[in-house]
């Protein structure tokens, strides 16, 4: 399994103000837009998502890792014991992803493009 990207996740009040602080502030520009959460990139890559509330898990990420096998992934999260807190999903906007609880009790969302 190898890593393509890591995603910082911030969980905000005001979606639209925290867009236009972010944008403002940072120079990054909206990538992705479904409602509830936001991709924010520069010119070389780098990301920061913003979200009100997830739209399918119980609870919100604090961070986002994009891999090129996310089976391989949860079977390694599984076989680890680690607590998963969003089984792995098919999501309706093309991503196939899971959640798991890590030991300090912050929530990864692991995925991939299905």
């Amino acid at each position: 399994m190898r890593i393509e990207r890591i995603v910082p996740d911030l969980t905000v009040t005001d979606l639209a103000a925290a867009v236009r602080e972010h944008t403002e502030v940072l120079g990054l520009r909206v990538v992705m837009h479904h409602g509830w959460i936001v991709t924010l990139a520069d010119d070389a890559g780098h990301q920061l998502s913003l979200m009100t509330e997830d739209a399918t898990a119980p609870v919100n990420p604090d961070v986002s890792v994009f891999v090129d096998d996310v089976h391989a992934a949860h079977q390694a999260a599984v076989a680890r014991g680690v607590e998963i807190v969003h089984p792995l999903t098919v999501e309706e906007w093309g991503v196939c992803r899971f959640f798991y609880r890590d030991s300090s009790g912050r929530v990864v969302n692991v995925g991939s493009h299905c």
